[in-house]
């Protein structure tokens, strides 16, 4: 059994998302357990280097987490031949030109999402990519959700029958910031930082939904600012030019249709912050970011529309619960796994710039969609 070692650039590392879900609850803990096993009995140990503008900040981020490689100059990271992969999570736009100088100095790519603005530009990068021969992929978190792995073997079993409908339900009360401070920075708000509630989320819904129940074929979408004026980290008032809250229907071949509700301006009274509620033939499933429920055909009550008395009956009461088959292990650690595991080449790439490429075309023909006014179609786009 051999220990092989894979440098990997963090770019972005002190970012609340590098730090938090990546390093100290993906890539830390794998080497804390002496790297990822593998199939042929070796382990994959990551040797990140971290990378950002701050000197001090990557120092005491670097000694936390018990690593000795950091670094301000990235030129620097990509020149050393024992860095292959290069990761990129940082703020602030131009994720597409930090790829192309990774892929120029002969890095595979992993990025965060949104990989760019346009379909355009993560169709030339996923060429560029290939021809270079160099491995791409984008951050699929969410389909290893607790939740969603529950619904996903649901589906698969055939329990819920013929689909019928999807929904998914997404969102919470974002404070404007004047009184009370806004749990997300402003720059999610603004659209030359690269704002807006469609590009930050729908690639994900693109390929959870995908995951679960096939791609869409036709889309059509409304958006809007609710709360146009907001206040910044500083306190100081600005514009919403980005929507905030976004309305989805989607076709599906078959006859399933879906819904998409996306807001930063609603207030939960619902199972969780995230519900996918799934309708078929033979049942009904609704899962949240960690629990899944099933109602079957023959546990479907039959109720009354009681205009006399308040309901008597207690819906939440008639699901029964998906037990956790599988323990859970962290969303981004399981993404982060399978990447790993094909840079090795022991997996397939299933979160290649394709599906980055998908995403980024849901998001153009909702904006289609929503300016149109009118359903626009998604054509395949094949690797």
């Amino acid at each position: 059994m051999a220990t092989r070692r894979l440098g990997i650039i963090m770019h972005g590392a002190t970012s609340r998302i590098g730090t938090t879900q990546h390093l100290l609850n993906s890539l830390i803990p794998i080497r804390q357990e002496g790297g990822l096993p593998l199939a042929n009995g070796d382990r994959l140990m990551p040797d990140p280097i971290l990378v950002g503008r701050t000197e001090p900040k990557l120092q005491a981020l670097a000694e936390r987490l018990g690593l000795t490689r950091w670094t301000t100059d990235l030129d620097a990271a990509l020149a050393d031949p024992a860095n292959e992969l290069f990761f990129e999570c940082a703020y602030g736009g131009g994720r597409v030109e930090l790829a192309r100088r990774a892929l120029a100095a002969g890095k595979h790519i992993y990025l965060e999402k949104p990989v760019a603005e346009t379909l355009e530009e993560v169709l030339a990068l996923r060429a560029e990519a290939e021809k270079a021969g160099r491995s791409h992929a984008v951050m699929q978190d969410k389909i290893y959700l607790p939740g969603l792995v529950k619904l996903k073997t649901v589906l698969e079993l055939g329990t819920l029958g013929k689909l019928l409908s999807m929904k998914l339900d997404f969102g919470w009360w974002v404070f404007d910031g004047e009184v009370i401070p806004a749990q997300r920075t402003s720059w999610n708000y603004k659209k030359a930082m690269g704002g807006g509630l469609v590009l930050d989320m729908f690639p994900h819904w693109r390929y959870v939904i995908e995951h679960l129940f096939g791609a869409p074929t036709a889309v059509t979408c409304h958006m809007r600012i609710a709360q146009p004026k907001r206040w910044d980290e500083r306190h100081h008032p600005y514009d919403v030019d980005v929507e905030d809250e976004a309305r989805a229907i989607l076709e599906f071949p078959g006859g399933l249709v879906g819904e998409i509700f996306s807001s930063w301006a609603t207030r939960i009274r619902r199972d969780d912050m995230l519900v996918i509620k799934v309708d078929g033939t033979a049942g009904s499933a609704s899962c949240t970011l960690h629990d899944c429920f099933v109602q079957t055909l023959a546990n479907t009550p039959k109720p009354l529309f009681p205009v006399q008395a308040p309901q008597p009956m207690d819906f939440h009461a008639q699901w029964a619960p998906v037990p956790e088959l599988v323990p859970f292990k962290n969303s981004y650690r399981q993404a982060w796994e399978s990447y790993l595991r094909h840079i090795a080449g022991e997996g397939p790439n299933v979160a290649s710039l394709l599906q980055a490429a998908r995403g980024l075309q849901l998001i153009e023909a909702c904006h289609e969609s929503h300016h149109g006014r009118r359903w626009v179609d998604l054509p395949e786009l094949k690797g």
